[in-house]
């Protein structure tokens, strides 16, 4: 039960994960959006890169898909995919699923343009797209970290590709974003230390800038220029 605690701070961080989620503002925020549209998207869902799947029980419906890029076994240890790709193609038919979605996968996704194409292709006409893709963040998952999207290049690549935006969200838009990025460098110069004492000097210190961070979230003005992530909600323009 503690662990299932845990676990669910790590994308779902409430009060407790103000004191054990250094990226509490980052995935408050994510769940907070895919909450809110999750309702909308339906049907037979494919989750492209879906790592361990962790926003499934938003979404009611009887068929959720995950598919993964892997070139080795290591590549898909701890996930929880039902499917592999080889970084080109998928390996569904067209029009074999009525969603798609994708959480935090195009900046790792050097071709672009083949990846968009792939999900129109598989989507059937009028399907749903729901992608999340980081504006503001740090370089990770080394080196396959390949992107930054604004908002404008992001819907221009979308419309690019066969789709109508529908809904567009931006996370953190406030001074929770500059809090979110100390914390995301505490935890990047603490790595390679002592694994305990770093997570309980990581804990410590962002818990700090965590509540500090909230606080003034409710005092100062917001900026919608400068933010963490764009949440898309999309459709596949019918091509009959």
């Amino acid at each position: 039960m503690l662990r299932r605690l845990l676990s669910k701070q790590d994308f779902n961080p409430g009060i407790l994960g103000l004191f054990i989620n250094p990226f509490y503002f980052a995935r408050r925020n994510l769940y907070k959006y895919i909450s809110k549209v999750a309702p909308k998207v339906h049907g037979k869902i494919l989750d492209v890169g879906c790592g361990t799947k962790p926003y499934r029980e938003l979404f009611d419906v009887s068929v959720y898909h995950g598919l993964e890029y892997s070139n080795s076994a290591s590549g898909i240890k701890n996930k929880s995919q039902d499917f592999l790709y080889d970084g080109h193609r998928f390996p569904f038919d067209d029009a074999s699923y009525d969603s798609i979605i994708s959480n935090e996968v195009l900046e790792h996704v050097f071709n672009a343009d083949e990846f968009l194409s792939e999900i129109n292709r598989c989507l059937k006409n009028e399907g749903q797209l729901l992608l999340t893709v980081p504006f503001v963040w740090d370089e990770h998952e080394q080196p396959s970290d390949f992107g930054r999207y604004t908002s404008f290049g992001l819907k221009y690549l979308l419309q690019k590709h066969g789709f109508e935006v529908l809904e567009f969200y931006k996370t953190a838009g406030d001074i929770s974003i500059i809090f979110q990025l100390i914390n995301d460098y505490i935890y990047k110069v603490a790595i390679g230390k002592n694994r305990l004492l770093n997570r309980v000097f990581v804990n410590a210190l962002c818990s700090i800038f965590n509540i500090i961070g909230g606080v003034l979230t409710f005092v100062l003005p917001k900026n919608n220029d400068l933010y963490l992530d764009n949440i898309v909600l999309a459709k596949k323009v019918c091509s009959c």
